[in-house]
C-alpha cells in the first residue's frame, strides 16, 4: 500500500511522496536507504512526527545517527522537516543508540530521532522515533503513518532552530563513573564492527583501568571487516581469535549502533544472552533479593532456573525491546533483557539498552572475582537446542497458524505460555512458536534437557506446526 502525499513545505517547494507503508514497524521506521527511505520520504515523515510534536506541546528534539553511508542524507532530511513544523533541533552528530537516549537526560529534550539501520545489512537504515524518554511502538508508530495517508500536518509560520551539540566525551565520563572495578585488573578485547560504538569504546575502557585490545574501532559504513551482528557467531570469529590469541579475560563485540552486546569468554566461546541475564541476576538478586525477574519468552530454561535459585521470581514476558522496557516500567523492575544481546539496568542506571554499560557491568563481576568467565558460566547449563528458526509464512496466514497451533495445545490440557505466541512446556524441555512483528515470517525455537529430549521436542513441535496450517520448515541448529 503506498499512500501519495503532496503538501507546501515552509520552503517554497512542493513535495510529492510515496511511502510505502511496511516500511513503519512494529519498533521503528525501517527500509532500504536509497529506495524507501528516499529524502522526500523522511521529510514527510519528519514533518507528520513533529506536528504530532508539537501538538504535544513539545517543541525539542534530538537528532543522532550511526555510520552508515546514508545517514548523513537522513538526517538532513530529518532536519528540515521538524524543522517546518516548528520544532527545535539538536544535531548530535554521529551517535550510538544509547548515546541518543541519554541526550534525553542530558538536553532536557522530550522528542528525537536515531537514525541507525542498527544489526541489519548496510543498504538497509532506519529511525528510532523517541517521545519523552521512551520510543514510540506499535499503534504510535502506525499513527505517523496515519498522519501522512491524511495529510495531517502543521507547517509552522516561524521555523525551529538548529543547533549542534557533541556529548561524546560527557557520554563516557558518565558511563566510567558508573561503575567502579574492583582489584583484579583485567584484559579485554573489543570489537567495534566499525559501527559507532568505535567512538566510545577505546576511551572508555582505559578510563576503567583495562588492558584493552580493540578490533576494527574506525567507524566505516562499509563494514569491510564484517557486518556488525554480535548475534551471529560467523561475526564473532576474530574476536575469538584474539580472545584467545591474547589472554584476555573477555571479549566484547557490539552491534552498528552499540545497543547489543556479544560476550566471548577466556576460552573463545560465545555467551548467549539468556545465559548471560543469568549471570547478571546474580550479583543484582544478592542486592534485591526477592525481585521480579522479566524473562523474554525466547530464553532458556536456565535462565528462570538460575533465577529462582538466587531468590529471583521469573516472570515470562514477549520478546521485543519497547515491549520489554514498557514492562519493566509497569513492574519497576530491576534489570531485563533479551536473548539478541539488548540488555537494560534499571538498577544503577537508566533502564535502557546499553552494550558499553552492561560490559561494564560484566567487568565489574570479573573484577571482584578470582574465577575465569568460562568458569563462573560453568554453572550456568548450556542445554541442547535449535537456533532461532525464522521460516517464511506470510503476513496474512502467519498469525492464523499461531492461533490455531495455541488453541490445540490448549485444548489438550498442555502446560503453555501465551504471552507471546505459544510456548509449550514439555517434561524435558520446552518449544516455542511465534509470529515476527517486523517481517512476514514465524518464529520457532526448542530446547531440551538431553539431545535425546530435544529430538523428541522438534519433531513434535513440527507436527503441530503442520496441522496448524505451517509452511514446511527445517530446524536450524
Amino acid at each position: 500500500m503506498y499512500n501519495y502525499a503532496v503538501i507546501s513545505i515552509l520552503w517554497g517547494r512542493f513535495v510529492v511522496a510515496k511511502i510505502p507503508a511496511h516500511i513503519f514497524r512494529e519498533y521503528d521506521i525501517r527500509g532500504l536507504a536509497e529506495e524507501e527511505l528516499t529524502s522526500e520520504n523522511v521529510e514527510l515523515i519528519a514533518l507528520a512526527y513533529g506536528t504530532w510534536l508539537v501538538r504535544s506541546g513539545v517543541t525539542k528534539a534530538a537528532l543522532g545517527g550511526d555510520v552508515r553511508l546514508s545517514t548523513s542524507r537522513i538526517k538532513a532530511a530529518l532536519a528540515k522537516g521538524l524543522l517546518a513544523a516548528g520544532v527545535d533541533v539538536v544535531d548530535l552528530g554521529v551517535t550510538s543508540t544509547p548515546t541518543f537516549y541519554w541526550s534525553f537526560f542530558r538536553c532536557d529534550a522530550d522528542g528525537g530521532i536515531q537514525v541507525t539501520g542498527s544489526h541489519n545489512p548496510k543498504e538497509f537504515n532506519g529511525l528510532k522515533v523517541a517521545f519523552k524518554k521512551a520510543t514510540l511502538w506499535g499503534d504510535a508508530i502506525q499513527n505517523i503513518y496515519r498522519m501522512i495517508e491524511a495529510d495531517d500536518f502543521a507547517v509552522a509560520k516561524i521555523p525551529g532552530k538548529f543547533s549542534s551539540l557533541d556529548i561524546t566525551d560527557e557520554y563516557i565520563n558518565m558511563l566510567a563513573s558508573k561503575v567502579q572495578l574492583g582489584n583484579r585488573k583485567l584484559k579485554i578485547v573489543c570489537d567495534y564492527g566499525n559501527g559507532a560504538g568505535g567512538c566510545y569504546g577505546p576511551k572508555l575502557f582505559r578510563k576503567l583501568g583495562c588492558e584493552v585490545v580493540d578490533l576494527f574501532a574506525e567507524p566505516d559504513g562499509n563494514f569491510p571487516n564484517h557486518h556488525p551482528d554480535p548475534t551471529k557467531r560467523g561475526n564473532l570469529l576474530s574476536l575469538m581469535e584474539a580472545v584467545t590469541r591474547e589472554g584476555a579475560d573477555a571479549g566484547f563485540g557490539y552491534d552498528g549502533d552499540a545497543d547489543r552486546l556479544g560476550v566471548v569468554d577466556d576460552k573463545g566461546n560465545m555467551l548467549v544472552g539468556d545465559r548471560l541475564m543469568a549471570l547478571y541476576w546474580r550479583e543484582i538478586l544478592a542486592k534485591n533479593p526477592g525481585a521480579v525477574a522479566i524473562c523474554e519468552v525466547k530464553s532458556s530454561m536456565a535462565l528462570p532456573e538460575d533465577v529462582e535459585k538466587h531468590g529471583g521470581k521469573p516472570l515470562w514476558w514477549c520478546a521485543g525491546h519497547s515491549l520489554i522496557k514498557a514492562k519493566m516500567a509497569e513492574q519497576n523492575a530491576l534489570f531485563s533483557g533479551e536473548v539478541s544481546g539488548h540488555l537494560f539496568f534499571a538498577d544503577e542506571y537508566f533502564g535502557y539498552d546499553d552494550a558499553f554499560y552492561a560490559a561494564e557491568r560484566l567487568c565489574r563481576i570479573l573484577s571482584n572475582s578470582d574465577r575465569k568467565l568460562s568458569d563462573i558460566m560453568e554453572e550456568i547449563p548450556q542445554y541442547p537446542a535449535t537456533a532461532e528458526t525464522r521460516y517464511d509464512c506470510p503476513d496474512d496466514k502467519k498469525r492464523g497458524v499461531v492461533d490455531k497451533f495455541k488453541e490445540q495445545a490448549l485444548a489438550e490440557n498442555l502446560n503453555v505460555i501465551t504471552v507471546d505466541g505459544a510456548r509449550i512446556i514439555y517434561k524435558n524441555g520446552w518449544g516455542l512458536v511465534r509470529i515476527s512483528n517486523t517481517q512476514p515470517v514465524l518464529v520457532a525455537r526448542c530446547e531440551g534437557r538431553t539431545k535425546e529430549a530435544l529430538a523428541d521436542i522438534c519433531a513434535d513441535m513440527k507436527r503441530r506446526l503442520l496441522n496448524a496450517g505451517s509452511p514446511a520448515f527445517e530446524w536450524e541448529f
